[in-house]
C-alpha cells in the first residue's frame, strides 16, 4: 500500500521537496486575495484612498482654472491688470459707438444699425461683467466666480438676441427700407475696425488666463465688427439694388439668432459648472 501511494504521487511537483510542495498550494489560494492590489476587487481601504484622490483632482480641476497651474502669480495679476485696462477701454469706446449706431438705426431705419447698437450695448454690459470678475485680485483663478460671470454673459445674451430678433422681424414684415449717406458708412466702417481689435485683445488674453468670460467677450465683439460692416454691405448692395431691401433685416435677424445660440449654449454648459464649484468660493 505504501508502495502504490508513492507511486500514485504524480502529481505532485517532482522537483521541489515533500515539505516545500506542500506550501506551495498555499500562496496560490491567497493569490487571488493579493488581486485588490491590481485593482480587480478594491478592498474598502483601497477605495477609499481613491475616493480622497478624486476629490483632490476635483479640487484642482474645479476649484481654480487651468490659467493656475501655467502662470506664476505675478504673470497671473501682469495679465489681469491688462485685462481692466482693455475692457475700460472697451465700455468707453462701444458706449459711443452704441449711441452713434442707435442713432443711425432711427434715422436710417437700419436693422443690422439697431442690431449693432443693442450688440454695442450688450459689449458694455458684458465688459462690466468681465471687470467684476477680475476686480478681485485673489480670484484671478477662480472657476466659480468665472462660471457665474458666463452665466451672467449667457441671459444677457439671449436678452440682447431676442430683442435684436424681433426688431428685425418688424422690419422684414413692413419691408421698412434702409436709407443709405455718408453718417451710416462712417459709423459702419469704425465700428468694424474698433470690433475686430477689441476682439482680438480679448480672444489673447481669454488664451492666456484660460477664461471661457473673456473669450465670450470676444466672441461677442467679433459679432458686433461684423454687424457693423454688414451694415456697409447691405447699404451699398440696397444703393444699386433697391430689390434687395430685405438684406439688411436679413442680417440682423441671421445675427440675432447667432447670439441667441452661444446664449443658450453658454448657460448649458456653465450653470452645471456653477453648481460643481460653489463649494470652492473661498478662492474668492
Amino acid at each position: 500500500m505504501t508502495d502504490s501511494s508513492s507511486v500514485a504521487d504524480p502529481t505532485s511537483n517532482p522537483v521541489d521537496p515533500g515539505p516545500g510542495a506542500g506550501s506551495v498550494p498555499f500562496p496560490a489560494v491567497v493569490d487571488p486575495a493579493m488581486s485588490p492590489a491590481n485593482g480587480q476587487q478594491p478592498n474598502p481601504a483601497d477605495t477609499f484612498s481613491m475616493e480622497q484622490q478624486m476629490k483632490m483632482g476635483e479640487t484642482d480641476d474645479n476649484g481654480l482654472l487651468e490659467s493656475s497651474m501655467r502662470l506664476k502669480p505675478h504673470e497671473a495679476q501682469n495679465y489681469r491688470k491688462k485685462a481692466l485696462w482693455v475692457y475700460w477701454v472697451s465700455i468707453v469706446v462701444t458706449s459711443i459707438l452704441a449711441i452713434a449706431a442707435f442713432t443711425v438705426s432711427i434715422m436710417r431705419h437700419s436693422a443690422s444699425a439697431f442690431g449693432f447698437a443693442f450688440d454695442a450695448t450688450l459689449d458694455v454690459l458684458s465688459s462690466m461683467i468681465v471687470l467684476w470678475r477680475y476686480s478681485n485680485a485673489a480670484a484671478v483663478h477662480s472657476a466659480h466666480r468665472e462660471y457665474i460671470a458666463c452665466v451672467i454673459l449667457g441671459v444677457v445674451f439671449i436678452l440682447s438676441a431676442i430683442t435684436i430678433l424681433v426688431k428685425a422681424i418688424h422690419d422684414l414684415v413692413t419691408k421698412l427700407q434702409p436709407e443709405v449717406d455718408d453718417f451710416l458708412y462712417s459709423v459702419s466702417v469704425i465700428s468694424g475696425v474698433v470690433c475686430t481689435i477689441l476682439s482680438v485683445f480679448k480672444f489673447m488674453l481669454g488664451k492666456v488666463l484660460t477664461s471661457r468670460a473673456l473669450i465670450t467677450d470676444g466672441f461677442n465683439s467679433l459679432v458686433g465688427a461684423i454687424m457693423g460692416f454688414s451694415i456697409l454691405i447691405s447699404a451699398e448692395v440696397f444703393k444699386h439694388e433697391p430689390s434687395v431691401w430685405y438684406l439688411d433685416a436679413s442680417i440682423g435677424f441671421l445675427m440675432g439668432l447667432i447670439i441667441l445660440a452661444y446664449g443658450v449654449k453658454l448657460l448649458k454648459d456653465m450653470v452645471p459648472r456653477v453648481r460643481q464649484t460653489r463649494h470652492y468660493e473661498r478662492f474668492e
